[in-house]
């Protein structure tokens, strides 16, 4: 049966080799003067960053540097750079990194328009106003965050990640240019793109999705499975990089229509709790959480397996979904990522809290299978 969708994109994006200079162009017939640039201390150290004020400076944009984003943005990330934006009357915010800079400065961005403080605006659509102007720069194939409605920071007091789900956070314009992406770290790379894997199949099987976020994310499990371990062997190659860059921009603009599940409720309790990489957390739990769905969603791990290239042909829906949890296995254990979460120090002792936490966060409702304290428990426990 057909239903009224609203489709949120960024008004623009700029994808593929060279989009960095496009950048430049649209940047000159915009009024934007002076920008708060956020972004973190290694891109600043490697180079990335002076690239990105060279063009800033090519189209007559001031830029005011605020580097101390951390991997996991904190209220404290976001207040500091609040700040510094306000000190400097800055009329735009420009991001350039992963998920974190690009969430910590939505984060800004929103309080620069609606004052307050950022946990009031934990839940769905909690703003009234939309950002300031947001020109997101992506240097990772992972979080999708310069294309989504999603922004996450880390409550330190709480030890939990607030998740805002929020169409006011919408950046202006989006850019992804594969050239910015080469050379990252093997392990950066894998963890990043296990994550835009995970974005991808679960907003296949979210209770949410539609024929165009089904569309998309086949396409997405699709290029992320051809081209990941290459882009984690060879760092340099940018076909990988392209096809990576792409995989997670089509995952990304899926999932911020479609949502996400418990994968992502779970991994947010991680994050908070151990401060560990999101895209690592969500590798771990992708498999354990989708047998858990089995019972739900078969047919639609069946077509996961097929577009991670499994014949599957001859296999009934259970016999593909479980096919998919292998192929899944494979592919996170190809490219380096961690067997369990007991070797980074994930304690038996903290997982009644973490379910807890995790059954409220805002990804939840979205899993094809409803989930219970106990079933939560036992999936972190088959985790380890």
């Amino acid at each position: 049966m057909l239903q009224n969708r609203r489709i949120y994109l960024p008004p623009l994006s700029l994808i593929g080799p060279g989009a960095l200079n496009d950048l430049g162009e649209e940047l000159k017939s915009l009024p934007y003067k002076k920008a708060l640039f956020v972004t973190d201390q290694i891109l600043v150290k490697i180079g990335v960053a002076q690239k990105v004020i060279e063009v800033m400076k090519a189209s007559n944009i001031e830029i005011v540097l605020y580097d101390d984003v951390q991997p996991n943005p904190t209220t404290k990330n976001v207040n500091k750079g609040l700040k510094l934006l306000q000190e400097n009357n800055c009329d735009f915010i420009l991001t350039l990194g992963g998920g974190s800079p690009q969430d910590c400065g939505k984060a800004i961005g929103i309080l620069a328009t609606n004052g307050g403080k950022i946990g009031d605006y934990e839940g769905i659509n909690l703003s009234k106003h939309k950002s300031l102007p947001i020109v997101a720069i992506n240097t990772t194939a992972g979080t999708a965050s310069e294309v989504t409605i999603n922004y996450v920071i880390t409550d330190e007091k709480r030890h939990i990640k607030m998740v805002m789900v929020d169409k006011n956070c919408l950046v202006s314009i989006a850019v992804n240019d594969p050239k910015l992406m080469l050379g990252k770290p093997a392990a950066l790379t894998a963890a990043t793109g296990m994550d835009a894997l995970t974005h991808a199949i679960e907003t296949y099987v979210t209770k949410g999705a539609f024929g165009w976020s089904d569309a998309l994310a086949l396409e997405a499990i699709k290029l992320i499975s051809q081209s990941l371990e290459i882009a984690v062997v060879d760092g340099q190659n940018l076909e990988a990089r392209s096809k990576m860059a792409w995989g997670q921009f089509i995952a990304g603009q899926a999932f911020s229509n479609a949502g996400l599940g418990y994968v992502h409720s779970m991994a947010h309790q991680l994050g908070g709790m151990y401060d560990m990489p999101h895209g690592v957390a969500n590798a771990i739990l992708l498999p354990h959480v989708e047998q858990f769905n089995i019972p739900a969603c078969a047919h639609k791990l069946k077509k996961v397996a097929r577009a991670m290239g499994v014949g599957v042909l001859e296999m009934s829906d259970t016999q593909g979904a479980n096919a998919a949890i292998s192929a899944i296995k494979a592919l996170s254990k190809s490219v380096g990522i961690p067997s369990g979460l007991k070797e980074l120090g994930v304690k038996e002792e903290d997982f009644e809290e973490m379910a807890k936490n995790a059954l409220a966060d805002v990804c939840t409702g979205g899993n094809p299978r409803e989930v219970t304290l106990e079933d939560t428990i036992a999936i972190y426990k088959a985790a380890m």
